[in-house]
């Protein structure tokens, strides 16, 4: 079983490139079903989630290639419209699969989709929406029935803006008859990049990044080429162990306008940033301040997946600070482990309370989820000692070589097999 150990107390110093976004290729390539052709997509990170899609698409008849961060599918020969429980429960995002599936074939069949255990994600909001286009959803045995004659356009109201269930209907709808409307859609810049792969290969799709999304169907979509965006997670991630760690940090290929939200509470923390026009400088050279709230929201607010790096963080800063987490009700499982490493966190509810310590000291921790094992990694690389974090398979779900990147920035860290 692989780990990775780091020996604390390096500064991070250097320049590193952010791959592409996790969250925003995963989608796409679920799209790549509907054209029923070539689809070459640039900038796909190495992960975990990845290789699971691509073995999805594999059995679904779709011929796969990859030749370093280029994937090229080819939909043509589609012979399967369900996907087997095995190839499911290895990520949560498979469910965007059903979308394209179903506007594909007119019938799929999943199972329930697995993923880090962060709280209830209930798909409700995707059947619901689903099912107003006119498609009939069945739930048997663990197992989602869907059929459809005819794609039927509809004003879709989300009770939440859902990422999952935005991106659903967007590749539902694509080919549907007439315009549907998604309104409180998910604002992310993932799903602004899925409207533009959507258009590149000839939909109509439009309103991405607002609360109101509109897809106007097409008869017919064709091959495609298409970069995708910066991982912006990843950036935040990166720019919060340079923190950490009191060094000077540049990451390259990132979007600025993309963690804003982070960015101002790296400042309030004590941090000096200058943007440019396609990379982040972070600095620091003096005590970390604490913050005094901080509120996970949808997009543009403050994202949920960087609240346990930024913990991790606000462990050492000189205060008291407050966190609270909206999004999922159990995102707080990497605070014991935390605990383990000397942090003073207490939890009520979704409330975090962060008093900060003077030291973090290394121990042997485990990686409870994707966002979590991150925020054990920026922990280990400011802790005296050694720290071992085990599960890390967790971590290569959304974090390409985290080890190398480091790193290259002077971390001493590795990941062993054992």
């Amino acid at each position: 079983m692989s780990k990775i150990v780091i020996a604390g107390g390096n500064k991070l110093e250097g320049k590193i490139k952010i791959d592409g976004a996790k969250n925003a290729v995963l989608p796409i390539l679920a799209a790549t079903v509907l054209n029923g052709g070539k689809n070459v997509i640039h900038n796909c990170p190495e992960l975990k989630d990845v290789l699971s899609t691509l073995e999805i698409l594999k059995f679904l008849g779709c011929k796969v290639k990859k030749n370093g961060m280029t994937i090229t599918v080819d939909s043509s020969d589609i012979n399967e419209y369900h996907i087997p429980e095995h190839l499911m429960r290895e990520m949560r995002s498979s469910i965007i699969f059903l979308g394209s599936i179903i506007s594909r074939c007119r019938k799929a069949v999943i199972s329930y989709p697995g993923g880090c255990e962060i709280g209830p994600r209930p798909i409700d909001l995707h059947l619901k929406a689903l099912r107003q286009l006119a498609i009939n959803i069945n739930d048997t045995r663990g197992y989602i029935n869907c059929s459809v004659d005819q794609i039927k356009s509809e004003d879709i109201h989300l009770t939440f803006p859902s990422v999952g269930a935005t991106e659903n209907v967007m590749l539902a709808a694509v080919m549907a008859k007439g315009e549907t409307v998604i309104r409180n859609a998910a604002k992310e810049p993932e799903i602004c990049d899925l409207q533009n792969y959507l258009n590149a290969m000839g939909a109509k799709v439009s309103g991405a990044g607002t609360s109101l999304i509109r897809i106007e169907g097409v008869s017919k979509l064709h091959n495609v080429e298409y970069t995708v965006i910066p991982d912006r997670i990843a950036a935040a991630t990166y720019l919060t162990a340079s923190a950490i760690t009191g060094g000077t940090v540049e990451i390259t290929d990132v979007v600025a306008e993309h963690i804003q939200a982070v960015l101002a509470m790296l400042k309030e923390c004590g941090c000096k940033i200058r943007i440019r026009e396609k990379s982040i400088t972070l600095s620091r050279h003096s005590v970390l301040q604490p913050v005094e709230m901080i509120r996970t929201l949808p997009y543009p607010g403050f994202p949920t997946d960087s609240q346990a790096p930024m913990m991790a963080l606000l462990s050492l800063a000189k205060g008291t600070s407050i966190i609270a987490e909206t999004i999922f009700e159990n995102r707080f499982k990497h605070v014991e482990e935390l605990v383990k490493m000397g942090a003073n966190i207490k939890i009520d509810g979704r409330v975090a309370v962060v008093k900060g310590v003077e030291k973090l000291l290394g121990a042997t921790v485990n990686a409870t989820d994707l966002r979590g094992g991150a925020a054990l990694v920026i922990a280990g690389l400011a802790a005296d000692g050694v720290t071992t974090i085990d599960s890390i398979y967790h971590i290569d779900r959304g974090y390409e070589k985290i080890e190398e990147k480091l790193a290259i920035l002077g971390a001493n860290i590795k990941r062993t097999e054992s």
